[in-house]
């Protein structure tokens, strides 16, 4: 299944939490050995849609908020290097909207 071209992806997730260095589950390092930084979360907004668009969407599980799938394939990064990534999203039970909920290098 592809997801929608209009799946929902928070600016916020982008800008306060992938790009942020964090002591915990720091995803910010990862992301920028592909050039993305604080200073560019456009590019990596982009480079998360196009991943979405060009890979298929996998039903993970249920719960009582909705159905999550993972969609997994290479982060095209601005400085030519490509990250393997499994990113998560969520369609909603509520209204059907799917959205974007995480990135992770994947293993």
């Amino acid at each position: 299944m592809q997801l929608p071209s209009d799946s929902i992806i928070p600016e916020d997730k982008i800008t306060r939490y992938l790009l942020v260095p964090r002591i915990k589950d720091d995803k910010s390092k990862f992301l920028a050995q592909a050039g993305f930084t604080q200073e560019n979360p456009e590019e990596l907004l982009l480079a998360i849609r196009q991943l979405a668009a060009t890979n298929e969407a996998i039903e993970d599980n249920t719960n009582e908020y909705g159905t999550f799938y993972i969609v997994e394939g290479n982060l095209q990064g601005i400085n030519d290097r490509d990250l393997a990534v499994v990113t998560v999203w969520l369609q909603s039970k509520h209204d059907g909207n799917f959205r974007f909920v995480t990135l992770k290098p994947k293993k």
